[in-house]
């Protein structure tokens, strides 16, 4: 079970208890075909760690003094930033520093997670 909290410099305030929920297959041989390190890791390991540092200056940005989390309610039209990202892709977002391509890239994953979640995958463990 994960208790997560929202801190702030005067209190803190328990916002939900997360029993997380297992996203992998149960049946050892379906995991096996399931290559997140050498299908995905291996593959993006840059992006992902472009994706990795633009989660963190947005939460920062828009969750100041909170933990790290995907808060789900700021921003929901994934489609359209994507589009706009899209347009600048490869240029730099002087907003952030990092490229529209990462945003977009970043937009798409969240896109993709709430689909897999309204087919049945568990709420990931880092949103709210």
């Amino acid at each position: 079970m994960q208790l997560n909290l929202l801190q702030h410099p005067d209190t803190i305030a328990v916002t939900q208890i997360v029993t997380p929920k297992q996203v992998m297959p149960k049946d050892s041989k379906e995991r096996k075909d399931v290559p997140l390190a050498t299908g995905v890791l291996d593959y993006f390991p840059a992006a992902l760690v472009a994706l990795a540092k633009l989660s963190k200056l947005a939460n920062d940005k828009h969750n100041p003094n909170e933990p790290l989390h995907w808060s789900r309610t700021k921003s929901a039209d994934h489609a359209d930033c994507i589009a706009r990202h899209l347009v600048d892709r490869g240029v730099i977002d002087p907003d952030t520093g990092l490229s529209h391509t990462v945003e977009m890239a970043w937009r798409a994953l969240a896109l993709l997670q709430l689909e897999e979640e309204e087919r049945g995958a568990p709420m990931a463990r880092g949103a709210r």
